[in-house]
């Protein structure tokens, strides 16, 4: 291989040291998450031209891309042990690459690693595959190369192509005849983003993600992605998309179909971009818990929300939201969105942001240059059933010419409400396709058996505020946060979460896609 792919294997080694190391679960597969904009990926990457966490132009980077992606098509038990990744079970959330969350994944033989966008919102996995029009490496902005994998049945000798007979196949009008190679397009309707190219099958390298000692190979179906465009050449999963939906060719599917895992899996967000995902993963029995809306054609991970309170002002409100590993911020339509932000702006101590052009958010308040903390209203979400989803994060401190300020992180919607990451931060979110429930509970995501134990104190009283520390802010499973209660106001010291504004609109700042 060429200088170009050593230098692709140094930064797979080098996220992969990210790992945390620590797993949660009996019998699962697991790796690591980060965040495509935190800060270990940015000074692991020796970038310097990222937008600054905390500006506006980092949020408007971020929003965005939420809306050039969002139009893509949203997409039994067993006791096999839980598997991850061969490389491990971390992610990255990795600022300029588009997507929120990446994983290192490995696939065919001899295998190749590649660096993955994890998307909760569509079906198929693909990779970069003979392509004609495709993104074949990157050059940060200190000269150096970075040459991504390309995927070729050719050369991996535990490949095959999928034929239009196969159950997998669903363009099977496309086919000429059941034996040809089965094609597939997926088509992101926003911005002439897409993919398209024919289906394969090959090994996909994973490992027990208790004690890593035992390998294992799943034989997975995925897209040999031949032509990208739109998004996909400006530096959103510049290397592959690694779909979790729930349709029959996602690979949490074929996992369970397979009997390697049990169907379901989980992600954790961590506050500072570290997290996990684990398949087979069904969650601990204190989580909270709510059905999914099930609907005959690409269900998605779509919940009901019975209730929204804010600073212990609870209004009831019956709609429907999808949980979006791959939306950075939450967005809702009316009626929701302006019950949130309307009674979020009547409980705001600080004077309201007038000059906000240049923001994707509409509610943002002005701090004053002296400020070191300041008080919010606390956000809870009652899901269906009746389980309580405390928004450990509902807000985010922006740094403007004139100084700084916060905004509530909810944008308003004109179709579909997505529950973006933003909202599940703090948390293990579970996806049992299996009992067919979002399950969640507070983790930081490395300490993941304490996470899994905390005690369940359903409060008391539910005050309108309180004080947290924001390295620690975390929600619960059932009906109560970390602290035992949920007061209707939270005070922040907003120091160490400010972020800056370098650029607008722009999702690849400091590459150059080569």
């Amino acid at each position: 291989m060429s200088e170009l792919s050593s230098c692709s294997c140094v930064l797979l080694l080098m996220v992969m040291g990210l790992s945390v190391g620590s797993c949660y679960g009996f019998g699962t597969f697991g790796f690591n998450m980060h965040h495509r904009y935190s800060d270990p990926v940015k000074g692991i990457l020796a970038v310097d031209e990222l937008p600054v966490k905390g500006s506006p132009e980092y949020y408007s980077a971020m929003v965005h891309r939420d809306k050039v992606i969002k139009g893509r098509r949203l997409a039994t038990a067993n006791d096999q042990t839980p598997v991850t990744f061969l490389d491990g079970n971390e992610t990255y959330r990795l600022n300029s690459l588009g997507f929120l969350h990446y994983a290192n994944v490995t696939v065919g033989t001899p295998a190749l690693s590649f660096l993955v966008a994890l998307d909760t919102g569509s079906d198929l996995f693909w990779l970069p595959c003979d392509c004609s029009s495709c993104v074949q490496g990157l050059k940060t902005s200190n000269g150096q190369e970075i040459d991504f994998n390309i995927y070729s049945p050719n050369t991996s000798s535990t490949s095959s192509k999928v034929p239009c007979s196969s159950d997998m196949c669903e363009q099977q009008k496309s086919c000429s005849s059941s034996q040809s190679v089965c094609p597939y397009q997926v088509l992101y309707l926003s911005n002439g983003t897409s993919s398209t190219g024919v289906l394969v099958e090959d090994v996909l390298h994973l490992t027990t993600d208790d004690d890593k000692t035992s390998s294992v190979e799943a034989n997975i179906t995925f897209g040999c992605g031949q032509d990208q465009t739109g998004s996909f050449l400006d530096g959103a999963a510049p290397n592959g998309l690694f779909g979790l939906g729930m349709d029959n060719i996602s690979v949490p599917s074929i996992l369970a179909s397979e009997k390697i895992a049990s169907n379901s899996f989980s992600m954790c967000f961590g506050p500072d971009g570290v997290g996990r995902i684990t398949f087979g993963d069904k969650g601990s029995s204190d989580q909270g818990e709510t059905p999914f809306n099930l609907r005959r054609t690409h269900p998605t991970y779509n919940v009901s929300i019975t209730q929204i309170s804010v600073g212990g002002n609870a209004g009831d409100l019956d709609f429907n939201a999808i949980f979006d590993s791959g939306t950075s911020f939450t967005y809702l339509n009316d009626p929701a969105y302006t019950l949130i932000s309307e009674s979020f702006n009547n409980l705001a101590i600080e004077k309201r942001y007038s000059n906000s052009s240049d923001l994707p958010f509409e509610y943002c308040y002005q701090l004053s240059s002296n400020q070191t903390d300041f008080k919010y209203p606390v956000v809870n979400l009652t899901m269906k059933g009746g389980d309580t989803f405390f928004v450990t994060d509902p807000i985010l401190v922006i740094s403007m010419e004139g100084g700084d300020v916060y905004c509530l992180g909810v944008v308003k919607s004109d179709n579909v409400n997505i529950i973006g990451q933003n909202f599940m931060t703090g948390y293990r979110i579970v996806f049992d396709r299996e009992k067919m429930v979002l399950g969640w509970k507070a983790s930081n995501c490395y300490d993941i058996e304490a996470s899994n134990t905390l005690p369940v104190n359903p409060p008391t009283a539910v005050p309108p505020a309180t004080a947290v520390n924001p390295e620690a802010t975390a929600g619960n499973g059932k009906n109560t946060d970390i602290s035992g209660a949920s007061p209707p106001m939270t005070n922040r010291s907003h120091r160490l979460k400010t972020l800056s504004f370098a650029f607008i609109f722009a999702l690849i700042p400091f590459f150059v896609l080569i």
